[in-house]
């Protein structure tokens, strides 16, 4: 007998692997966790070995689940740059696309690889910056389109997400009982500095820059250090770091609105579907 494997398979496999837990991978393809179960049924069955296993943790792949991994990705990879080509979808050329630090780590890994898998000639060099430089850059037509943060406001439609800034400090760190507190913060015009200032002077609690960086790894390593605390928004917020609660006496943070600009009035059909596609998946991740 013959074996073939179904790209549908394939692909749900895939999603669950990468995601290493059903229930995530169940949101990203739009399934039930029990019809995702069934479908690596199907396909373990058709190899004829289990693929992957249940843990505490989530989703552990077996030695068989590990090599059809592998090749899963090539066979994706090969269909979908087939379908693109035949389809007459498939498009080459440049995108200079830029995104905050903050949100590079959350969004910048699925967004790139869904793209990629409809348009893998497609060249998109990424520059990552806080939002005033990156409109900046978009302003002089350094870069073609951002993901750029901008104020909370009443027409939050406009917005493809909002984010609530919180305070953020190292795991057992007392740091936010200081007096004044000791402040890591971005560049003086971005949001999350802003915020932090303007809500601290409304509160009358005092303060201190004590330390200042555009990157976001400097101010993360220094958060780290446990010498002072800092404001991210909440989906930015690194695992190993802690959001303070209401209770720390910390004054609430507002919201930021993300949003996508372009450089240009009427953009390219290459940048137009990488607008759609990025107004399309930003709001899931």
């Amino acid at each position: 007998m013959t074996l073939r494997l179904d790209i549908a398979l394939l692909r749900n496999f895939v999603a669950i692997a990468d995601a290493a837990a059903m229930s995530r991978a169940a949101d990203q393809v739009g399934r039930t966790q029990a019809a995702l179960s069934q479908q690596i049924k199907k396909l373990e069955e058709a190899i004829g070995q289990p693929l992957m296993n249940r843990t505490g943790r989530g989703i552990a792949l077996t030695v068989h689940g590990e090599r059809l991994l592998v090749h899963a990705h090539k066979i994706l990879r090969a269909h979908d740059e087939a379908v693109a080509e035949l389809s007459g979808a498939s498009l080459s050329g440049r995108i200079r696309f830029g995104c905050p630090d903050d949100y590079a780590r959350i969004f910048l890994p699925e967004l790139l690889e869904t793209f990629a898998r409809q348009h893998p000639q497609v060249f998109i060099e990424v520059v990552c910056a806080s939002t005033p430089r990156l409109l900046e850059q978009l302003k002089e037509q350094a870069l073609d389109i951002a993901i750029v943060s901008l104020p909370d406001s009443p027409e939050r439609d406009q917005f493809l997400r909002c984010e609530p800034f919180v305070w953020v400090a190292a795991r057992g760190s007392d740091a936010w009982l200081r007096d004044p507190l000791q402040l890591a913060l971005s560049d003086p015009d971005a949001l999350d500095h802003l915020a932090a200032t303007s809500t601290l002077e409304k509160a009358g609690r005092r303060f201190r820059i004590a330390y200042a960086s555009g990157s976001v790894a400097g101010l993360t390593a220094v958060v780290r250090s446990g010498q002072a605390i800092t404001v991210m928004t909440l989906t930015g917020v690194p695992p190993d770091l802690q959001v303070l609660p209401p209770a720390s006496g910390l004054p609430m943070l507002p919201s930021v609105g993300i949003s996508v600009q372009t450089a240009r009035r009427n953009p390219s059909r290459l940048l137009h579907l990488f607008e759609a596609h990025v107004k399309a998946v930003l709001p899931t991740l």
